[in-house]
């Protein structure tokens, strides 16, 4: 009966899942497959393509071979009736069922004892594909995972290069307005720090373009290696031991560290920052001067900054790029500039906010989940929500107050290692804490979630 079924064993084989096949099915192209398989890697894909040719199936459900199904029944139940596709050596003209390690090619039993492979490892085909296929497995199974966390960085990095030209955009008009109050007398200002914002812009904008491209070419270097290790892996033993040898070669493909790059959004704070006490001189009578101020990109989304960087408000959520200094764990933002030494000190409106955090936190704190803000993971934070004020340490220590603050003032001594906070009406002392600050130092805020809540930075 094996030489009358028109069907070898490789034939009742499914080249996805290698098993027998349960249901099987036949394409347009006439591969077949398991009914499961193909549809499983048609959801995979997202699109319904031959596993092995790429040709697009039209029929969402293709028939089932019933020719196929029956003798693939069949060999579970009687497989020594099925003939197996075999090779010849050429030399002794005996059926090549080894594979020589050392050589890396088929060979017969009368092989093993020829000059030209005494004494070299071999072992069964089957035995050789389980082997070698682990190996190609085990370095093909990463670079698919680089090829997706280039694919989605790609897709990051675009949104960034969006994003940078609509937050210059942005600045650019918020600087015009500023300017607006004092244009006859600023013109050449304004074009100068227009200049330089463009230039910051290009900048910025080439170096994500650079990045793009270097992600692009290292998608296509892994892609060209996967589509051609696809076929093989899924190819039968024969085919795939021929071709093996150059599949693990290009495995070999050295994959670049993908990374988002930091400190590549325009950098507001040069130029909404203080931006009247560069013509102080000129506008005394009318320039204010705070010695901090926010970075808009380190607000979470839902705050609002305005009055050049120093007024924040609690409000609709904006669709901001996840960057690496964002904070995202909690309704916070940090001043554009930090201290590691001196003295510093500034003073924070809190009337308008019901609930509100200000004080100090390092540079390396957590800042896309949800900390607790005491000492012992980077914060120096007094809180007051309801009218109660609270000092955050651990376990926090609450705060009884004679007077409730409308100014807060914080003081940091990073050598000394001490932030203290004080009502700015009077100068009354409400906490102070002890640290020894390894670190660069930031100025912390944040907010409650209630629409209007709002934080000012006095002028000095």
């Amino acid at each position: 009966m094996a030489e009358d079924c028109q069907f070898t064993v490789e034939d009742l084989h499914c080249p996805v899942c290698c098993e027998v096949f349960d249901v099987p099915v036949t394409l347009s192209c006439k591969h077949s497959f398991c009914k499961i398989c193909v549809q499983t890697h048609w959801d995979c894909r997202g699109t319904r393509q031959c596993p092995l040719c790429r040709c697009t199936e039209r029929a969402s459900r293709p028939p089932i071979n019933l020719a196929l199904k029956i003798a693939s029944d069949v060999f579970k139940k009687k497989p020594e009736q099925f003939r197996v596709k075999s090779e010849f050596c050429s030399i002794h003209n005996q059926e090549l069922k080894l594979f020589c390690r050392k050589d890396a090619e088929f060979i017969c039993v009368v092989c093993t004892t020829s000059r030209g492979h005494r004494n070299h490892d071999y072992c069964p085909i089957t035995e050789a594909t389980s082997d070698i296929m682990k190996v190609l497995t085990a370095r093909y199974n990463p670079l698919k995972k680089h090829l997706t966390t280039f694919k989605k960085l790609m897709g990051s990095l675009k949104e960034l290069e969006a994003y940078i030209q609509k937050q210059a955009a942005k600045t650019a008009a918020e600087v015009k307005q500023e300017y607006e109050k004092l244009y006859t007398i600023l013109r050449e200002e304004e074009a100068a720090r227009l200049m330089v914002l463009q230039n910051e812009s290009d900048n910025k904008t080439e170096v994500v373009r650079e990045k793009l491209e270097q992600v692009n070419k290292s998608i296509e270097e892994l892609s060209d290696i996967i589509n051609y290790i696809e076929p093989i892996i899924t190819a039968d033993d024969l085919t795939f031991l021929k071709e093996c040898k150059e599949a693990i070669k290009r495995t070999k493909y050295t994959v670049p560290e993908p990374e988002y790059p930091t400190r590549a959004l325009i950098d507001v704070s040069l130029y909404l920052g203080s931006l009247k006490h560069g013509v102080w001189k000129r506008m005394e009578s009318d320039v204010s001067y705070c010695s901090v101020h926010f970075d808009p990109n380190t607000a979470h989304p839902n705050l609002i900054i305005r009055d050049e960087l120093t007024t924040i408000s609690y409000g609709e959520n904006q669709q901001l790029p996840d960057n690496p200094e964002r904070c995202m764990g909690s309704m916070a933002v940090f001043a554009a500039s930090g201290f590691n030494s001196g003295k510093q000190r500034w003073d924070v409106e809190v009337a308008h906010s019901k609930e509100w955090y200000v004080g100090v936190a390092r540079v390396s704190i957590k800042r896309k989940t949800a900390v607790f803000l005491n000492p012992a993971e980077g914060f120096w934070v007094i809180a007051n929500n309801e009218e109660s004020y609270w000092a955050q340490t651990s376990p926090r220590t609450r705060l009884t107050l004679k007077k409730k603050p409308q100014v807060i003032t914080v003081e940091l001594d990073y050598d000394k290692g001490k932030v203290s906070f004080s009502n700015a009406a009077d100068g009354a002392s409400i906490y102070t804490f002890k640290e020894k600050f390894t670190e660069r130092i930031f100025p912390y805020f944040a907010t409650g979630i209630n629409i209007g809540n709002t934080l000012r930075i006095c002028a000095l």
